[in-house]
């Protein structure tokens, strides 16, 4: 098997957990199965092509109704598999915090 990229423990389905990807801006979507989850990240086999599609950052939704879902970054990408750093939502929120912070102060 290859190199494992990802530290931390993982929990593999055995037949896969049914998902889809959506762009951030809900232009395109694919239907995938996630082949494992960490806390930081996932690798899900695409059905599909990606090519062309924007994977900077995109939305796992990982429930029919999408009120289960995770905000991704594209890490890697093999064959039709592909692995995703998931993004904190609280990363943003404290580079803007600290920018409105450093504002006040001036």
């Amino acid at each position: 098997m290859g190199t494992e990229r990802r530290k931390g423990e993982r929990v593999t389905f055995e037949r896969g957990y049914s998902a889809h990807m959506m762009g951030i801006d809900g232009t395109w979507r694919r239907t995938c199965t996630m082949e494992d989850v960490s806390e930081i990240g996932a690798k899900l086999t695409v059905e599909g092509s990606i090519e062309g599609l924007h994977l900077k950052e995109f939305f796992l939704l990982l429930s029919s109704t999408g009120l289960a879902y995770r905000r991704c970054e594209l890490a890697w990408v093999n064959g039709d598999q592909i692995g995703v750093n998931f993004l904190k939502p609280t990363d943003k929120k404290k580079k803007t915090t600290r920018q409105n912070s450093a504002t006040a102060d001036a």
